[in-house]
């Protein structure tokens, strides 16, 4: 979509020369963003991606101006977020695609009826994809992969090898993403990125793995997902990690390797646990965790700290 088309349907104050008009192929991150792409600055933390951004465009308000690179149009406005939000909507994927190939499925794999394929689907060798699944467009799959009855996987998620998929789980749905305008409406941010999951990864039964609002979600090697499980756009959750049921994991959260999270813990977003983490049950993680260790309570202590803790509380009652 040519910029010029973009800046004139947001109604955005703004003289390009041809030059300058050129197409752009969707939203990214500041950090992340190509030169074909857009980006947006709301907060300042996020200044210092700002000053190196390789990106086309970004939405910012005015007082930020002398602050972006020589390379990036500045798109002045009075909320970049919200303007971030209007232009996804150009992005999205379209619901149902009318043209592509047929599926292309590798020997010896089992597909049982009522089954929904889409366009360009390609599955690999030796698979099982059971009764009232729905494959979206584009999707992929490696082989030695069982997916199990009811599984949802939504338009250009990956699937790896050896991996094992329980009833009733979603791959791909839109993550929880709007931005508030001046007036308290919620807009819609598609997202327009994807779901990775890499091999030998099993998900248990009615789990939801966010699609990324832009580039992936990812799952990565031998990671092990217990039944009621979600996990938010954007996050990475890193090789063996074990995660119990009802974990919820808010968006952008990277895990390392090697994290077990016991049930019923809730970890909140744009944070980095590091590898060889142990958090246990019912456990509210709202900081980074930068050496790993075994970590418990509400707010999140270090496992020794938070037993004696909970042994003075209990001589107080006594």
């Amino acid at each position: 979509m040519k910029l010029s088309h973009i800046i004139e349907k947001l109604n955005i104050n703004y003289s390009l020369n041809q030059k300058d008009d050129i197409d752009i192929v969707g939203l990214n991150t500041l950090e992340k963003a190509k030169i074909n792409e857009i980006s947006f600055l709301e907060n300042s933390k996020y200044l210092s991606d700002l000053k190196n951004t390789k990106a086309a465009a970004v939405f910012i308000k005015k007082y930020f101006i002398n602050d972006i690179p020589l390379n990036s149009i500045a798109l002045i406005c009075d909320e970049p977020y919200v303007n971030l939000a209007h232009s996804s909507s150009f992005f999205k994927y379209p619901l149902i695609k009318t043209s592509g190939s047929k599926p292309n499925i590798g020997s010896n794999t089992q597909i049982m009826s009522n089954v929904h394929l889409g366009k360009d689907v390609i599955i690999g060798n030796n698979c099982t994809i059971m009764s009232g699944s729905f494959i979206g467009d584009g999707v992929v799959i490696g082989s030695n992969t069982i997916i199990y009855a009811n599984v949802t996987i939504y338009t250009n998620c990956k699937v790896g090898d050896n991996c094992i998929i329980h009833s009733g789980t979603v791959i791909g749905s839109d993550g929880f993403g709007f931005a508030t305008n001046k007036i308290g409406k919620h807009i819609k941010i598609y997202q327009n990125g994807n779901v990775i999951i890499q091999n030998d990864v099993e998900l248990g039964a009615n789990c939801t793995i966010d699609r990324a609002v832009f580039n992936s979600t990812i799952i990565k090697t031998g990671t092990k997902i217990d039944n009621l499980v979600h996990i938010a756009h954007n996050c990475q959750i890193g090789e063996y990690t074990l995660l119990a049921g009802q974990v919820g994991i808010a968006g952008s959260t990277n895990l390392g390797k090697r994290v077990i999270i016991g049930g019923q813990s809730g970890v909140s977003g744009h944070l980095n646990i590091s590898s060889n983490t142990i958090i246990t049950s019912r456990a509210g993680i709202t900081k980074n965790i930068k050496n790993g260790g075994i970590w418990s309570g509400f707010p999140m202590f270090e496992h020794t700290k938070w037993l004696k803790l909970q042994a003075k509380i209990s001589k107080l009652l006594k």
